[in-house]
């Protein structure tokens, strides 16, 4: 293993299921530049160790006692002092819903817990360096239940107003999954120009993170069932 440069990627684990949290902790313990700082039992216990530990990123089962995972989401996010803390949704259920409510609520990531040790490893150094994750599966087929939950309140030209229409293509391409290399070669710009208009338009649209974007393009309608 390299040794990483900086410091380590702070995590907290929130899982009711002990064996599963062991697991996690095993596994991050044997990787330099990673380290957990806390473990939660139940999403009440997840803010309240978020609150004490200030990690950077917490691995979060949806289905707990007390306080779901999508609550305790929804909690951090809004908890001042707590904006930097990502969350990366582990779960084992496979379905639309669970990955609009956890985006909803504010997670950076979502992931399944069948995914192996590299991929696992990967999103969290994915997440808390700032940019979202999401398995490719369910990106896949985000766009149906996005369509199906998106209301009337405001239309794409009212929401989307402030970007220019370069951003507006970059947001739409961002709601299709692509990275900032990908959007580059579509719109043929360097990975860096397209890192920037994805900043702006977060700023613009007073996204958290990039998984926001996401969740913005679809409720606009930005984009659409079969983009």
């Amino acid at each position: 293993m390299n040794a990483a440069a900086g410091p380590p990627i702070k995590v907290l684990l929130a899982d009711d299921e002990g064996l599963v949290r062991s697991g996690f902790k095993v596994l991050l313990d044997l990787e330099d530049g990673i380290t957990v700082v806390g473990e939660a039992t139940d999403g009440a216990e997840a803010v309240e160790r978020a609150r004490a530990t200030r990690p950077d990123v917490v691995l979060m089962d949806i289905r707990m006692p007390r306080m779901d995972g999508i609550q305790a989401t929804a909690e951090i996010a809004r908890t001042r002092g707590l904006e930097q803390v990502r969350v990366l949704i582990l779960t084992t259920y496979d379905t639309d819903e669970y990955v609009f409510d956890a985006l909803q609520a504010g997670a950076s990531g979502f992931l399944l817990k069948d995914a192996g040790p590299a991929e696992l490893l990967h999103a969290i150094r994915v997440i808390a360096a700032g940019d979202a994750l999401l398995a490719p599966r369910i990106t896949r087929r985000l766009i149906g239940q996005f369509t199906a939950r998106r209301t009337a309140a405001r239309t794409a030209e009212d929401r989307l107003a402030v970007l220019t229409e370069r951003e507006r293509e970059v947001l739409a391409l961002v709601g299709q999954g692509l990275s900032n290399h990908e959007i580059g070669a579509e719109l043929f710009l360097s990975p860096a120009t397209a890192r920037t208009h994805v900043s702006r338009a977060m700023a613009k649209l007073g996204a958290r993170d990039r998984a926001q974007l996401v969740v913005i393009a679809y409720r606009t309608g930005l984009v659409s069932p079969g983009a």
